[in-house]
């Protein structure tokens, strides 16, 4: 089977718009050492690997976090008889780039190749994140000196962080490409997308299926507002009828989840054909659910989570209020939910946990007094600490 490629930005790589992503395959989120791999475990990883190769996918991404994910995967290329034509690892900026070249080397260890076709800084979340990464001596010199030594093919970056960051580590002028998050529910990193046109940057999607709503897990109410598409497919679609989108990152587990995707890309000529009528569907659930005046202004004059007391994620959790009213997206809202004030820079901010806990519901009003309706932001919150509050998760294995 072939799936088409597109011109990677000015990399130049001719990239698959289906990639392998490396985040869900691996036996344990812990590094291990092979003797802790047993044989079975390793040909359960080689057979998903070998399906990967036979439907078309020349893209495989890891990273050096990705608990045993580099070491399975250089276990199976040592033994493929069609490796992957592109290989894309991710290390973490570091202050002390001695710690990262050392990082940088363990994932040429644990891979066991002899270059890196892609190789991205792991999360520039932060302002700091990307003075680490631009200063002199930082880590994109260390990425620049292996290229020169022609161990690395391209520098990019992976990120969680705000558009402008975002935009602002494309302006720098010293990657190639971004990983980024944009999908139907969340396009917030549209106009970093138009920066990485305008600088002529690969664009791959993170994690389209997973952090685009659970939707290997969609409740009825969605199922029902994507006919006669499957979600996934549907948000395949939406994100490649973007032409600035080259490629979306497919997090498999089991055979069974290339399924959905390579339904989109079989489809992928007819999208104007879905994608209007399904995104039409979905819009207006939405108004209808959420109301006029709310769905058009509910994010206006919400401050930030660093200006909010007890650095509550107001605008994120709005978004999973309206997301749960709207679809019935339980299941992923919960989840993101619970991870709020769990996972550091990769998803900042508190959830409404700490409403009458750390915080008084008078701080919260004076601080969103500008707000539409500051009364029904207190009943959201309140609603989703009810529902959800109960429990927390852990970044690593669910981010």
């Amino acid at each position: 089977m072939s799936i088409p490629t597109r011109r990677f930005g000015r990399t130049e790589i001719q990239i698959p718009i289906l990639s392998l992503g490396g985040m869900r395959f691996q036996k344990s989120w812990k590094e291990l050492d092979e003797t802790e791999i047993t044989f079975s475990e390793q040909n359960k990883f080689n057979n998903l690997i070998n399906s990967a190769i036979g439907y078309g996918f020349q893209h495989v991404e890891t990273a050096r976090h990705y608990g045993t994910s580099e070491l399975q995967l250089g276990n199976a290329i040592r033994n493929m008889e069609t490796p992957f034509q592109i290989i894309q690892t991710k290390i973490p900026p570091n202050n002390d780039v001695k710690i990262f070249e050392e990082e940088l080397k363990t994932s040429f260890e644990k891979l066991g190749v002899k270059k890196i076709d892609l190789l991205s800084i792991h999360g520039i979340n932060t302002e700091e994140h990307l003075k680490q990464s631009l200063r002199d001596n930082g880590c994109v010199d260390i990425l620049n000196k292996w290229q020169r030594d022609n161990l690395i093919g391209n520098i990019g970056f992976s990120t969680h962080g705000k558009s402008s960051l975002i935009q602002k580590a494309i302006r720098s002028n010293k990657f190639d490409y971004v990983n980024l998050h944009w999908y139907f529910i969340n396009q917030n990193n549209s106009i970093a997308i138009q920066s990485a046109k305008k600088y002529d940057l690969g664009v791959f999607i993170i994690s389209p299926t997973d952090k685009g709503g659970h939707l290997y897990s969609p409740s009825e109410k969605l199922l029902n507002l994507c006919k006669p598409l499957h979600p996934i497919v549907f948000n395949d679609l939406f994100c490649l009828a973007n032409q600035n989108v080259h490629t979306i990152s497919v997090g498999v587990a089991k055979e069974s989840d290339f399924d959905h995707h390579l339904d989109a890309v079989a489809l992928l000529s007819e999208a104007k054909d879905y994608i209007p009528q399904i995104t039409n569907n979905l819009e207006k659930e939405s108004l209808n659910s959420l109301g006029h005046n709310w769905y058009y202004n509910c994010y206006k004059n919400l401050p930030g989570w660093q200006s909010t007391p007890g650095n509550i994620n107001i605008p994120v959790l709005i978004w999973l209020s309206n997301l749960l009213e709207a679809w019935d997206m339980k299941g992923f809202v919960k989840s993101r939910y619970q991870l709020l004030g769990n996972a550091s820079h990769w998803f900042p901010g508190n959830n409404s946990n700490e409403l009458d806990n750390t915080v008084s519901e008078r701080e919260i009003l004076d601080s969103i007094k500008n707000h539409i309706d500051p009364e029904n932001v207190i009943i959201k919150l309140r609603s989703l600490k009810e529902d959800f509050g109960s429990q927390t998760i852990n970044r690593q294995s669910k981010s």
